[in-house]
């Protein structure tokens, strides 16, 4: 009987390697070239054999053959995705403009009603569930309140049913009424709080009914200028914080509905009666003003003593955008500030209105309000002159306001400070306490409105810059705080257990690594915050002697989840490594691939909402830092002027923990949401992103149903999942538990009669539909959100979803692979191996190759699996891990390197390990997939990717096998190196997963050097750096509440260290004892009583483990990757080595994007020289007393102002309130009386 071909291969292979493996060195060298060179073909062979054996590629290839390559439209495709957000934000400006409308008119109809202080309501923070035990009823007498002089109340609170719904991030909620939040610093029973939360009740049918007609919207709420939210759906407030910092009227879509955009000076009196409490209470005034600022808002500090000076330097003679890092920057140098001597207020005045008209000349800052603040303890005289000459040329307006606050319990100078406020429009307020600072600095906020209100028809709609909901900023300097008091905590019980050996530098050090590695832990995705914008109005008092006073009752708005724009964008139609991200008037970012708001898994960063679109797409065109290339800011220009365009660049994209780059040619699209500030753009790879998969016309869903088949079929079984974070279709009335189960549930409405595809995401806004109806009498009626369709589906993403599950529903079938094996179009009977596994039965594939799932990801967002298992049973838990870990199809890493790799080799997998997966000491996994192109005529595109994944012990095991013991010998060193670097084989375990220059700096320098890999620099312009507290100020805590929480933490920590300590030293027993628990595993005797050289040795360890506090700063970092240079035949592999000039043999490993890397240790090298791709901060050129904001602002990019700006209004110089004292003046009577009864007693 003749040998079968495969046999023969087998056999003249093993005859070469035999041949090889006994032939001489190349030259005399340790390392024959020629031998490296058959272990990498060998290897390239048996792992490329074994993938295309097991993902059956060439089976999911030939089923995408009916599927037809069309081009992508990206101008078509950007102006679609554009008018669906365009749509779907218009519904959200109809719902707040019908809360706007209904809050004031119902003001209005209830302006005569009385103050019912008994009224019961929903208190977000005091509200109970039933059966939740409820706070007893105050059992002595009512006391009297001391600052209101009324009785205190006691109202039980009221209980309510909640439910959690997903649509709110399972947040217990209910729908019949809404829920109000009171800040701690507001009393709810004082007249005009209690009065507005009663009228404001009658705002919950509204809510009802907005919900009804568009079941997308997220919260809707209503905020008092008196204080109070008004929330709907019902529900609890939050209580993971210690203190409840909260308060609407500091956030921006309050601030930025209720004042138009504003420049703003804020003049410090510096004198030297500004001590002690008048310091403390200006401090927390000045931080005060500057929480209320937004993006689109423009300030500077002075403080004015002799001479006028800017708290940081930098900022001279400007102003400066209110953006969250100069905001931070502004507090810390105001935290700095210390009065010196005389104030002179006449330099102050002249040189902020000098500022203020040179940035309306220049055309720069907010170019619409203006305002001067002044805060300090008196003015000698009311500097009428200089308000005459800048500020009273075109009466009767005042085109600069200002606002003073007088600071001091006894001060006498009030009449001139408040007089430069009465007579510019303006403000003022007497403070002599910090707990009434926060509601008197908001006084100022009703009197910029002025002008709308009296404008009373325009309401400006507002949308505001990306933040995370309910999250203050303060919260991030709490949370550092606590995690560094943790990692203290962490230390000293480590000490107690290890000793000495914590001490020791490697211990030192990796302590230290691995705390640094958890600060650079940045996710793009998180469910910890809650990211989304705004669209608010203001609500003004139509009351008719309103006028007089022109007052704000406050703003509606309603949130709009990012999320929930993203699901507009379509993914699928930008395809693999394509994304979509949104543009603001300011350039900065409202969501984009790479914006990653928090590090450390859980905190915020400074600045988390101020990142410039620049700063993420980065060009490849090896410019240093912040040197921004021209061609990238005329297309910002573009942008952010909301014209329409493309253009190509060349970019670098990071990706895997920004630890891999790849150089890319995009294309990019942009245009307009008109009604918005925001653009749309759009990018996709020039190299694959041209094209993209479609099924053909006599595929289609209805077509299929006809001829018979069953649809519901294609998705059988439980080894698939779709894309969670697509919108396939979707019921607005109805949630399901998975993605899988509402796709199934309109899998199976489709085969219903009267099916038909929507026509779009967003049912039109009711006033657009009426208009529509006005305009087209022959419809007859028009329909309502609810009644036209209560669902949408994507009908291109559903098309070529079912086909893809139609074409691929054999593939998480378990069929034998035996009956394959005579196939003689299979690639597997090539290679030995693939006959092997062809013999073996499939349960049998766990034990010999480790395999554990192989798998298949679609275009369409489809996931398809079958695992392997190591017996005949079927074990739970395999492909459950694997689907919770990889079900988003094109947007994972292992499909977008694959299709990557396909431009470097067709016929190749991507391997890839962990990072750091040889320090976890569990079983390591191996991700390996190959990316399936559908051609057709001249054109192709990624239709899929398969893959599949093995236990890296296996991969060990045949790697062994191949190289025998040539490997295991102490003069030599075999790695197996990816495309960027990182290890994916080494002879010592714990390497695995390591980038490659930690591991050997000398040599990895050697292959750059060699073009083996080329390096890349990245920057990371959202990084976070950390000072010392004794290097520079802390930003403003002074007068927080969660700065008092953490004074007596510290207090609290270091007192017990200390006791700890005496404990230890003076308590034998207690030491004794405690050695016992946590006692050495080499136990040894009791030391003798140690002298005082050993004593300050044994106390050394306080200073070693004492952190070092740290404050949050923003900065900007390099990363320096490598990626491997895809030049065919590189001169570098036909390299031998020689001697310990080149101690190495570098050779590609076949079919693979790996390398193999053979090294002669017996050559000396400099152990410390190490190569890394972690983040390195980037040290600019600042000149003394510069900082990181300074160098920033010397760069700033141009902006575009938004479009509403209502500054003036020529009945306002008829409003005379223009001032309030402290409670000190409004309790006048009190204070008369009791100046009586004293003399009197």
């Amino acid at each position: 009987m003749a040998r079968p071909f495969w046999a023969w291969r087998r056999l003249c292979l093993s005859l070469l390697f035999v041949f090889i493996n006994c032939g001489p060195a190349v030259n005399g060298e340790k390392i024959n070239y020629n031998l490296v060179h058959s272990w990498a073909d060998k290897l390239g062979l048996e792992l490329f054999s074994l993938g295309d054996f097991i993902t059956r590629r060439k089976e999911v290839q030939e089923s995408f053959k009916e599927a037809k390559v069309v081009t992508r439209q990206g101008g078509i495709i950007v102006e679609s995705m554009a008018k669906e957000i365009e749509m779907m934000m218009d519904l959200k400006v109809s719902a707040v403009r019908r809360i706007m409308d209904t809050a004031e008119n119902t003001a209005l109809s209830h302006q005569n009603d009385m103050a019912d202080k008994m009224f019961s309501y929903y208190n977000a923070k005091e509200m109970a569930e039933p059966g939740e035990p409820t706070p007893p009823p105050p059992t002595t007498p009512p006391d009297m309140d001391d600052q209101i002089g009324e009785p205190l109340i006691y109202v039980p609170p009221k209980v309510l049913v909640l439910e959690p719904r997903p649509e709110f991030q399972n947040t217990p909620v209910n729908f019949s009424v809404s829920s109000v939040h009171v800040p701690v610093n507001v009393f709810d029973r004082a007249s005009d709080v209690i009065k507005a939360i009663q009228w404001s009740e009658n705002l919950d049918q509204i809510f009802r009914d907005n919900y009804k007609n568009d079941p997308s919207l997220s919260w809707q709420f209503f905020g008092s200028s008196t204080g109070f939210m008004r929330q709907f759906p019902a529900s609890k407030w939050k209580k993971d914080v210690p203190v409840d910092l909260y308060d609407c009227r500091l956030r921006s879509w309050y601030m930025e509905a209720a004042t138009s955009p504003k420049d703003i000076i804020i003049l410090m009196d510096g004198s030297g009666s500004m001590l002690g409490q008048r310091l403390d209470i200006a401090k927390h005034v000045v931080n005060t003003i500057l929480d209320t600022l937004g993006t689109n808002d423009f300030v500077n500090i002075f403080t004015f003593d002799k001479e006028v000076s800017p708290v940081v330097g930098c900022f001279e003679d400007t102003l400066i955008q209110a953006n969250l890092g100069n905001i931070r920057e502004l507090k810390e140098g105001i935290e700095s500030f210390k009065p010196k001597s005389i104030a002179n207020y006449t330099a102050a005045l002249t040189k902020a209105f000098e500022i203020l008209e040179e940035t309306k000349i220049n055309s720069r800052g907010a170019q619409c309000n203006q305002a001067i603040m002044i805060i300090g303890d008196g003015a000698p005289e009311n500097n009428q002159e200089v308000f005459q000459l800048h500020n009273w040329r075109d009466p009767p307006y005042r085109p600069v306001r200002v606002f003073t606050y007088l600071i001091g319990k006894e001060v006498a100078n009030w009449d001139d400070i408040r007089w430069m406020a009465c007579e510019n429009q303006g403000y003022y307020v007497h403070l002599s306490d910090t707990a009434e600072v926060r509601e008197m600095v908001l006084n100022y906020i009703p009197v910029m409105a002025r002008p709308l209100v009296l404008g009373r028809h325009d309401h400006p709609v507002i949308w505001t810059q990306v933040y995370a909901d309910l999250e203050d900023t303060k919260l991030s300097d709490y949370l550092w705080e606590i995690k560094q008091c943790e990692e203290q905590k962490a230390d000293v019980l480590e000490y107690w257990q290890v000793h000495d050996r914590m001490l020791e530098p490697s211990e030192m050090h990796r302590r230290e690594y691995r705390r640094m590695k958890e600060t650079w832990n940045q996710p793009v995705d998180s469910n910890v915050y809650q990211f989304m914008t705004t669209v608010s109005m203001p609500i003004y008092d139509r009351r008719e002697n309103a006028t007089r006073i022109a007052n704000i009752l406050g703003v509606a708005g309603t949130d709009v989840p990012i999320n929930e724009i993203k699901k507009l964008l379509s993914p699928f139609m930008l395809g693999v490594n394509g994304y979509a991200f949104i543009v603001t008037n300011n350039g900065y970012v409202l969501f984009h691939p790479d914006f990653r708001p928090i590090f450390q898994g859980y905190i915020l960063k400074p600045a988390y909402n101020s990142v410039d679109m620049i700063e993420v797409e980065l060009l490849d065109d090896d410019r240093a830092a912040r040197d921004f290339n021209p061609v990238l800011m005329t297309i910002r220009d573009a942008i952010i002027n909301q014209s329409t365009g493309s253009k190509w660049m060349l970019v670098k994209n990071h990706f895997d923990e920004m630890k891999r780059v790849a150089r890319v040619k995009r294309q990019y699209y942009w245009t307009a949401i008109k009604n918005t500030p925001f653009t749309l753009v759009i990018s996709y790879p020039e190299r694959y992103g041209v094209s993209r998969v479609e099924p053909r016309t006599e595929q289609d869903i209805h077509r299929t149903y006809i001829t018979g088949k069953n649809i519901r079929s294609f998705f059988d079984g439980k080894r698939w999942k779709i894309h969670p974070d697509w919108l396939f279709c979707k019921q607005t009335n109805k949630t399901f538990r998975t993605p899988e189960t509402e796709l199934l549930y309109f899998v199976d409405r489709m085969s219903e009669p009267g099916w038909h595809w929507p026509s779009s995401r967003s049912a039109l806004p009711p006033e657009h539909a009426a208009a529509i109806f006005s305009n087209n009498s022959s419809t007859g009626r028009y329909p309502s959100i609810n009644e036209k369709e209560s669902y949408y589906c994507d009908r291109q993403l559903m098309q070529s979803l079912v086909f893809d599950a139609r074409v691929t529903k054999w593939f998480s079938n378990n069929t034998s692979f035996n009956a394959r094996e005579k196939d003689e179009k299979s690639v597997s009977a090539s290679s030995p191996i693939a006959v092997l596994m062809g013999l073996l039965p499939r349960h049998e594939f766990k034990q010999r190759f480790g395999i554990t799932v192989a798998f298949l990801a679609t275009h369409s967002g489809l996931t398809r699996w079958h695992e392997f298992h190591s017996n005949m049973a079927e074990q739970p838990g395999v492909g459950e891990s694997f689907s919770q870990n990889n079900k988003r199809a094109i947007d994972e890493i292992w499909y977008k390197r694959a299709v990557d790799q396909y431009f470097v080799q067709k016929e190749s997998f991507v391997y890839s390990v962990p990072f750091d997966a040889g320090e976890s000491g569990s079983e390591i996994i191996v991700t390996a997939s190959n990316a399936i192109f559908h051609n057709e005529s001249s054109k192709s595109a990624p239709a899929a990717v398969v893959g599949f994944q093995f236990q890296h012990s296996a991969f060990y095991k045949l790697f062994h096998n191949i190289t025998g013991n040539a490997c295991a010998v102490d003069d030599k060193d075999c790695y197996i190196l990816d495309n960027n670097g990182f290890v994916i084989i080494s002879s010592r375990v714990h390497e695995t997963g390591r980038f490659f220059g930690e591991v050997n700096g000398a040599i990895m320098m050697r292959l750059v050097e060699e073009r083996v890999y080329k390096r890349v620099i990245v920057y990371d312009y959202q990084a976070v750096c950390f000072e010392s507290k004794t290097e520079v100020n802390a930003s403003n805590t002074l007068l927080s509440p969660l700065f008092h929480l953490l004074r007596v933490g510290k207090w609290l920590l270091h007192t017990a260290l200390w006791y700890i300590v005496q404990l230890m030293r003076l308590a034998p027993g207690v030491t004794a004892h405690y050695n016992d628990v946590y006692m050495d595993v080499n136990g040894t005797e009791p030391e003798p009583e140690p002298d005082d050289n050993s004593r300050a040795k044994n106390t050394a360890w306080l200073r070693y483990l004492t952190l070092h506090r740290t404050r949050l700063k923003s900065c900007d970092m390099q990363r320096e990757l490598y990626m491997l240079y895809n030049e065919k035949d590189n001169v570098v592999y036909n390299m031998t080595a020689h001697a310990c000039e080149r101690p190495f043999v570098v050779l590609p490993i076949p079919n693979s994007n790996l390398i193999l890397l053979v090294i002669d240790q017996l050559c000396p090298r400099d152990v410390a020289y190490v190569l890394t791709v972690n983040p390195k901060p980037i040290h600019y050129p600042l000149a003394p007393n510069e900082t990181f904001s300074c160098y920033k602002h010397a760069r700033e990019f141009n902006r575009v102002r938004p479009q509403s700006c209502i500054s003036r209004h020529a009945n306002e110089s008829a409003i005379k309130l223009c001032g309030k004292g402290c409670a000190f003046y409004a309790n006048l009577t009190l204070l008369l009386l009791s100046h009586v009864l004293s003399r009197l007693l």
